[in-house]
């Protein structure tokens, strides 16, 4: 590759105009970060550009980043009034953004693949989007690899089609998998690679994380967990936090419990599932001074808020190289920061696999002291509201199915879970019927003696609809001779249809949610924990381990500080 500029932005080769520069210093960027200074030159030599780092977008996994690259934008385009831009996300009506293109246009397009695939085929609705784009000029692509661990490989194929192909690309990934590198040989012409690393890291290939941030790690049984983390947070109240969890349920669960126990404080809850409510919480955190965002790995990657003192990891993540994105949220652009991980006693050779595997060096706080026991107070809330009931049943079933199907599973075994202590540490009032825990008994675990059907909503409405339903099910036991209703077998073509529209809404919740799980990086993962544990053993040296690593090691080895230090 040929040398590149470095430095201010009036070093370019090719003078950026007055309104940029304007635009750079209002934004106090004084400086390109090594991502700017490699690609910048070469889009203005129209050469495309595949950058193994995070970089300015057109088309984004998330909505959460498409708004934050939209909010970036505008500082650029107010100088430049004859150009606009346009947002197209998920989460409001697509004859919304169908009715704003037609009525204002948008040279620079903001867009999650789904909405924008739906928006080219509006034809019949008056929307020809592909005559629009016949003039494209530049088209990039930020956090590749997770647009396609997603699932949006087909809407980025179909999107593709639309588009010349003569134009300028752009491709931003913080790893290199198979199918980027597929993804690049289909969409970019006369591609240059850029791999940008921190000065001192790459030559060594140390460590992935900011050398700002401190990484903390905390040994507590389950039943210890969640009275840790909420001492820990009125500790540090003035602080600005992201608590991570596994599920979508565990976030609904513990943010109302959470927003109950700790006073005078902001508290936040935002996951994949969400529809309508994700674009109004996520823009109203980032502008927070302080609080608490309860979080999926929705928020885990690319996505830049501002001052995020801690960074709180109360479940894993379920692949070792989310763990360093989930960290990368704070200690950016030259800011320091901390994460903690909570773990348990059975999960801490992950310490060593990540400090391997990762090249992630962690150190150990030890368990907090004088913490109150809130456990109790959180099993009255579920007596109370069978809301919060019903929340913390989901939130537990749904930890256990996610544990189930954690990359890392030589680590994190399902059949090693001390199921009692982890009811104990979810408040559950007794234990739920689940595939999981058929056959198992729980000495340790005592249910309370209520009926939990007596257990009513605190919403009346819910209530009412709750009663209904009840009153219904006892007539028809009541016709039956209080036998169960007999449902006669649907037919098998019926079985089948069900079956289908059930693999689509699961298709559609992994790209909402962002699943990172694929065959193949599972088979990779699997070799990798099997020389981890030939190598706690003794059977192997720390070199060997490092040599012979594979899935993981190989879609990390690109990951750069320019990806958890992006400017956004």
């Amino acid at each position: 590759m040929e040398a590149v500029t470095e430095g201010s932005w009036e070093s370019l080769p090719v003078a950026l105009s007055p309104g940029v520069l304007q635009a750079l210093r209002e934004l106090d960027f004084a400086r390109m970060t090594p991502v700017q200074s490699a690609t910048i030159p070469l889009f203005m030599n129209n050469k495309d550009v595949a950058a193994e780092a995070v970089g300015a977008i057109i088309i984004t996994p998330t909505r959460e980043l498409a708004i934050q690259i939209d909010e970036v934008l505008s500082h650029f385009t107010k100088h430049f009034p004859r150009f606009s831009q346009i947002l197209l996300i998920g989460g409001r009506n697509p004859m919304e953004d169908v009715e704003k293109f037609k009525e204002h246009g948008g040279n620079i397009i903001v867009a999650t693949p789904g909405r924008l695939e739906d928006l080219f085929r509006r034809k019949a609705d008056g929307l020809d989007l592909a005559s629009c784009v016949k003039s494209l000029d530049v088209l990039v692509l930020d956090e590749a690899d997770r647009l396609l661990d997603m699932g949006f490989e087909a809407s980025l194929n179909a999107i593709l089609d639309f588009l010349p192909k003569q134009r300028r690309t752009g491709l931003f990934s913080a790893t290199q998998t198979q199918e980027v590198e597929n993804l690049v040989r289909a969409g970019l012409r006369n591609p240059v690679r850029i791999s940008v690393k921190e000065k001192g890291v790459a030559a060594s290939n140390t460590q992935k994380t900011p050398t700002r941030l401190e990484n903390y790690y905390m040994i507590c049984k389950a039943d210890e967990k969640f009275n840790q983390l909420v001492h820990f947070l009125r500790q540090h109240k003035q602080e600005k936090h992201l608590v991570f969890f596994s599920t979508c349920a565990c976030v609904e669960y513990y943010g109302k419990a959470l927003e109950s126990l700790i006073k005078q404080v902001k508290i936040m809850s935002i996951h994949g599932k969400m529809k309508h409510k994700r674009n109004k919480i996520f823009t109203e955190f980032r502008k927070l001074p302080g609080g608490i965002l309860v979080c999926t790995d929705v928020m885990a990657r690319g996505i830049d808020i501002p001052e995020v003192h801690w960074v709180l990891q109360y479940d894993p993540p379920s692949s070792a190289s989310a763990f360093v994105h989930r960290c990368g949220r704070t200690a950016r652009i030259g800011n320091v920061g901390s994460a903690l991980v909570f773990l348990l006693p059975m999960e801490e050779s992950y310490i060593n696999f990540l400090s391997i595997n990762q090249k992630c060096p962690m150190q150990e706080m030890k368990l907090q002291t004088n913490v109150l026991d809130l456990l109790p107070k959180l099993k009255s809330m579920a007596l109370a509201d069978r809301a919060v009931f019903e929340k913390g049943m989901k939130a537990f079933v749904s930890y256990i199915q996610a544990y189930a199907k954690h990359e890392c599973n030589l680590i994190f075994r399902i059949k090693d879970l001390d199921f009692a202590s982890l009811a104990k540490g979810f408040a559950l009032l007794k234990m739920p019927k689940m595939p999981e825990l058929r056959g198992k008994c729980f000495p340790d675990f005592t249910p309370v003696t209520v009926n939990t059907d007596s257990i009513s909503f605190k919403d009346k409405n819910r209530e009412k609809q709750r009663q209904k339903q009840l009153e219904q099910q006892r007539k028809e036991r009541e016709e039956n001779g209080g036998k169960k209703k007999f449902i006669k077998n649907k037919a098998w073509s019926k079985q089948k249809a069900k079956r289908e529209k059930k693999k689509k809404i699961t298709a559609k919740r992994k790209r909402e949610e962002g699943s990172d799980i694929e065959d193949e990086d599972m088979e990779e993962l699997l070799n990798d924990t099997r020389l981890l544990k030939r190598l706690k053993k003794g059977k192997i040296s720390e070199e060997e381990f490092e040599k012979r690593l594979t899935g993981s090691q190989s879609r990390v080895k690109a990951e750069t500080v320019a990806d958890l230090e992006s400017e956004g």
